[in-house]
């Protein structure tokens, strides 16, 4: 059992700072063994820990030498360009994996939604270097892994195989799979596999869907059908969803009370003002919509740093929030919506809730929300992983 007293601090932008007590991993209210650990927060904020609902740790090329990236053209030249990238590392993937998910902790990250590509010109060596980073940061991080078809499930020639060997083997928490009209050309067999897999192997299902218009909306309401027959409330998520925001308020309504009634969860990387999904509007239809940072530092992208401060900053940016209560609110999204997503219980700094924070230097929540300063201690599972930020 191990204990923690973080003294002078002020739990979620409270006014007065106050002490908080942890005993094995969680707030209490109750006595504290002497021999606890004690953190001097000297006035800091005490914040929930940040969810990052979407990255592609597996793809990034953060703490190697600058990679000069080509133009590209839809999503077959970036897998072709992600195969090359692949080919030309000289660092493993668990060895990049690794250091973007050790930032991500030393920035304030409790859990993260990890794809791990799955297709011939890999193999499995994406999901096994993944799950090797998510193994040496067990202390630190909480993971679930998905087996990501980016090349295609029908289009490219063997991945339906190695994705059945990925949930046989027990490898992965979820199933993934892509544009199933746009990109697959393929609508009924990719979902028919893929929710095939989820209900044989008792995994969850998370489904790229960059299509809009019919093509998105044919495949929400395939998901939906074949999420209801399969009895898998709770389990499936929907990621990206680009077409969702432009739809008639009729058709949006009728589709999220839909996905709210079986609990089809969606997730956003708030890329634009345009493909930001509408988390106010999608709450109204109890629809939980998580924040992810996608791809970092990839063949797809030269930005990103998986900090999900930044992210909600981007989210507050493309939004216009303007008011204190729009900027907090970003930060919920990343912190308690995301958490929903992963089934994650939510910090609130109550007595059983999990001590997962961060504490930070700052005047108030909407303030750090602009700023994104660099958190000084992040505690996960009530002991203290990060100072500085440098992980222990």
């Amino acid at each position: 059992m191990h204990s923690l007293v973080v003294r002078n601090v002020r739990p979620s932008d409270a006014d007065s700072p106050t002490d908080l007590a942890v005993v094995d991993g969680r707030f209490t209210d109750g006595p504290v063994p002497a021999d606890a650990e004690v953190v001097d927060a000297d006035g800091r904020i005490a914040l929930p820990a940040l969810v990052n609902a979407h990255i592609h740790p597996d793809k990034t090329t953060w703490g190697g030498p600058w990679v000069s990236r080509r133009p590209a053209e839809g999503i077959a030249d970036h897998c072709e360009q992600d195969a090359e990238l692949f080919r030309s590392q000289p660092r493993a993937v668990a060895e990049r994996s690794l250091g973007l998910m050790t930032h991500a902790v030393a920035r304030g990250t409790r859990a993260m939604r990890a794809h791990a590509d799955v297709a011939p010109a890999y193999d499995l060596a994406c999901l096994d270097g993944v799950a090797q980073a998510r193994d040496r940061l067990r202390h630190a991080l909480d993971v679930e892994i998905v087996a990501f078809p980016q090349h295609g499930v029908l289009r490219a020639p063997g991945t339906r195989e190695l994705l059945e060997e990925a949930a046989r083997t027990g490898a992965i928490d979820m199933v993934g799979g892509i544009d199933p009209v746009g990109f697959d050309h393929a609508l009924d067999e990719q979902l028919d596999l893929v929710f095939d897999l989820a209900d044989r192997h008792a995994v969850g299902v998370d489904l790229h869907l960059h299509d809009r218009g019919e093509a998105g909306t044919t495949t929400l309401r395939a998901v939906i059908d074949r999420t209801r027959a399969l009895a898998l409330r709770g389990k499936v998520t929907v990621s990206h969803v680009f077409g969702l925001p432009g739809l008639p308020d009729r058709e949006f309504d009728e589709i999220a009370s839909a996905m709210g009634d079986l609990d089809i969860s969606l997730t956003t990387v708030a890329p634009s003002k345009t493909r930001v999904l509408p988390v106010a509007r999608l709450r109204e239809h109890g629809v939980r919509v998580g924040l992810g940072t996608d791809g970092v530092r990839d063949a797809w992208s030269p930005f990103g740093d998986a900090d999900m401060l930044h992210r909600v900053h981007q989210l507050g940016w493309i939004t216009g929030a303007r008011t204190d209560e729009e900027l907090a609110d970003c930060y919920r999204v990343a912190a308690d919506d995301s958490a929903d997503v992963m089934n994650l219980p939510r910090v609130d700094f109550t007595p059983g809730s999990p001590a997962d924070f961060l504490l930070v230097r700052g005047e108030c929540l909407p303030q750090i929300v602009v700023d994104t300063p660099r958190p000084d201690v992040v505690v996960h599972a009530g002991r203290v992983v990060a100072r500085d930020g440098e992980v222990r």
